[in-house]
């Protein structure tokens, strides 16, 4: 509890003090001009001028420091009984490589892109990837009803949409290819592609033009050897 009142009254008496040592913490591009300036937007600002990747900090930094065989991600399966692990070498690997993927779909950075995913790996490998790359990701609990994946759909207009072939509640399995396609049907913007994931239990019909394998995709990126770097953006972004 000293720790905790120690820095507690740290942050008390001087918050810019405390969160700039704080942010030491973190890899920087470009540092602050300000830790925190007053009078940017409505509220203020902080950190302003500083540039960084949110992506680079969870993986890259850590692979450069020495940790790549450290595991990074567990995915332990309560539904499927499986567990999957990922080292930071690997994460960072597959998160480069979706990230080529997403920019050879054309995204762009400040573009959105819609992520209709289970709680499987690929859903935290493709936030990372839109962060790697700047776009910026909104997601949309995997199950939504057709209409109401419409309505967020409209609302973030994606240039892609990060799916899977379907999902498992118990010992139910659902597919997701009637739900994003009714989606995308009721929806006035039309996302420019789906990239689908196959998962074991049940396979996606791709539709012709508008849908991409996932697998297919990144193994296709992985020949080329094709990964994105880290954009450099604001701190606020």
């Amino acid at each position: 509890m000293s720790g905790y009142k120690g820095a507690y009254g740290h942050w008390a008496q001087d918050p810019e003090d405390f969160w700039a040592q704080a942010a030491e913490e973190i890899s920087w591009y470009k540092k602050w001009d300000k830790v925190f300036d007053p009078y940017q937007g409505e509220y203020g600002r902080w950190f302003s001028g500083a540039e960084c990747n949110t992506a680079y900090n969870c993986l890259d930094r850590h692979v450069e420091a020495g940790r790549g065989d450290q595991k990074a991600l567990i995915h332990d399966s309560a539904v499927t009984g499986e567990t999957t692990t990922y080292t930071y070498k690997q994460l960072t690997q597959e998160v480069a490589t979706l990230a080529a993927v997403l920019l050879d779909l054309g995204v762009a950075k400040g573009d959105r892109v819609v992520i209709y995913m289970p709680m499987i790996p690929e859903a935290v490998i493709g936030m990372l990837a839109c962060a790697r790359i700047g776009a910026i990701h909104s997601v949309v609990f995997g199950g939504f009803a057709a209409k109401e994946l419409g309505g967020r759909i409209d609302d973030a207009k994606p240039k892609v949409l990060l799916t899977a072939s379907c999902g498992i509640e118990g010992a139910r399995t659902i597919a997701y290819e009637p739900l994003y396609s009714g989606a995308i049907e009721v929806a006035n913007h039309k996302p420019e592609r789906c990239l689908v994931f196959q998962r074991p239990q049940q396979t996606a019909i791709l539709k012709s033009g508008r849908d991409l394998e996932w697998q297919t995709a990144v193994a296709e990126a992985k020949a080329r050897v094709r990964e994105a770097p880290c954009a450099t953006l604001a701190a606020t972004d």
